[in-house]
């Protein structure tokens, strides 16, 4: 068997070293050199098996040169390794048709194992479609707005399945807890993929009314229901083309499931009140806090609609699992509120530090609204640890009391209830009781949540780990009235 032949580029001495070394004992020969001409015209006169290549390079950036690479050698499979660890590089590399992109530092096995997968692959198994961004000044001109901020591993991750799928029209289910950026998500899927120039439509079915949602999704006729006075169009409609994004989709009633399942499965749907399917060309990308599989243990979701949603499944870390990205998302927020019209703002280290060892409940929704609270309400420019100790402290006890208490709040619940089930015997309400126990203990939380949060809603939602919406629609059915500033 021929020894295959790996042509490395890299800058740095040390990289190229371990890099000679580790492919040398896994028997491939390697030849390595410190700039991009070097690699050119090996590439050129046909020497290599695999080109594995930085991004930053003292004479050419390496991803420029993957398109002349491809031309000329189409069967030559590139790996891109950068420490420009951006969704942009990801979304560069893949684009521009590199087999794999890693971000450094890497594990030198998962290196070794894309290394061995590319060299197995035959043409028409490494063909990817390229593409997808368009041309060089857009993507250029886009790179300075990043749509996801964070260089930590959980990052890059979620940076490498999001450029794989960018040009792709399969359904993406994205998870995580409230606060975590589940919409940003959708957005750069949306923006930066072959949907890019027809609508992104969002609906959050949490903030709906229930009994309005398969309106809002399909569409009315004129007479559907009381107060339909003329054609209503859906979301789907609004979406056609482009992308339609379901967020909370946990809480979508079981009527509006069946409905999008039959979209899902037949690429059509009716309207409320029409009789005639419409065909539908809209890419679903879905996405919610809660635990779905749960959900459809308790029958309150489709199993059928959760694996027709969960093609790709993208699971966004909590902040608190991503500390090493708090400093660059509190500068952004801090550039974001400078662009606003607000003071400008420092953050100095032992603050940053209190920062990112706080447990941020919120995730990166509540450190956005630390940040323009600094920015809005304090006169000094240099913001220190004793502000953000007394930013933090309200949230810290109320978090900190909940999670204690847990127990106990279980077993004081479980007793009350308990009494009431001993009270009445075998004269139980006919139905409602579990409406009604929620109601019950749903309205004080949110009211009590209030009060210590001093009517911060936004606030209260990250305390609560509720959608901004979902806490508003509560508010309003439940009839709490909310008093700002109040204790």
């Amino acid at each position: 068997m021929t020894t295959k032949t790996i042509l490395v580029a890299d800058d740095d001495a040390a990289i190229r070293t371990v890099l000679i070394q580790a492919l040398g004992r896994a028997g491939y020969e390697v030849r390595a050199a410190g700039n991009a001409a070097t690699l050119w015209r090996w590439v050129s006169d046909g020497d290599g098996d695999l080109v594995i290549t930085d991004v930053v390079m003292p004479d050419e950036n390496g991803l420029d040169l993957i398109p002349r690479i491809r031309k000329i050698r189409p069967d030559l499979k590139i790996i891109v390794m950068s420490a420009q660890n951006t969704l942009m590089t990801a979304l560069k590399a893949t684009e521009r048709g590199a087999f794999e992109y890693l971000p450094k530092p890497f594990d030198l096995n998962v290196l070794l194992s894309i290394v061995k997968q590319a060299l197995a692959l035959s043409k028409s198994e490494s063909e990817r479609p390229s593409g997808v961004l368009g041309n060089d000044n857009q993507i250029a001109e886009e790179s300075d707005n990043m749509p996801l901020i964070g260089r930590s591993p959980a990052m890059q991750e979620i940076y490498r399945t999001l450029a794989r799928l960018m040009a792709t029209n399969l359904s993406v289910l994205i998870t995580g807890e409230s606060g975590t950026g589940k919409e940003l998500v959708a957005r750069a899927l949306h923006d930066y993929g072959k949907r890019r120039l027809s609508p992104f439509v969002a609906i959050n079915m949490a903030a709906i009314p229930r009994d309005l949602i398969e309106s809002e999704l399909f569409g009315h006729e004129k007479g559907a229901f009381t107060g339909a006075v003329g054609r209503g169009s859906g979301r789907f409609e609004q979406a056609e083309g482009g992308t339609l994004f379901l967020d909370e989709i946990g809480d979508m009633p079981a009527e509006a499931q069946t409905r999008l399942l039959r979209v899902l499965q037949e690429g059509e749907y009716t309207t409320v009140g029409g009789r005639t399917p419409i065909k539908t060309n809209v890419r679903i990308i879905a996405a919610t806090h809660h635990d779905l599989k749960l959900l459809i243990k308790q029958g309150l979701f489709r199993e059928d609609l959760y694996f027709r949603l969960n093609v790709v499944p993208i699971r966004l870390p909590a902040l608190r699992a991503r500390t090493e990205d708090i400093a660059e998302l509190a500068q952004h927020f801090l550039g974001q509120s400078m662009s606003e019209g607000l003071p400008r703002k420092i953050i100095d280290p032992q603050a940053m530090e209190r920062l990112k060892s706080y447990r941020w409940p919120g995730n990166v929704r509540e450190l956005e609204n630390l940040v323009q609270r600094l920015c809005a309400l304090y006169s000094q420019e240099v913001i220190g640890i004793d502000v953000i100790e007394a930013e933090l402290a309200d949230t810290s006890n109320i978090t900190s009391e909940s999670d204690n208490s847990a127990d106990g709040l279980a077993g004081s619940v479980e007793q009350q209830l308990s009494t009431y089930f001993s009270a009445h015997g075998s004269n139980l309400p006919a139905a409602g009781l579990y409406d009604r126990v929620i109601r019950e203990v749903e309205r004080p939380l949110i009211i009590l949540t209030l009060q210590a949060t001093r009517g911060n809603q936004v606030k209260a939602a990250d305390v609560l780990g509720l959608n901004r919406n979902t806490l508003r629609k509560k508010i309003r059915d439940l009839e709490i009235a909310v008093v700002k500033g109040a204790k």
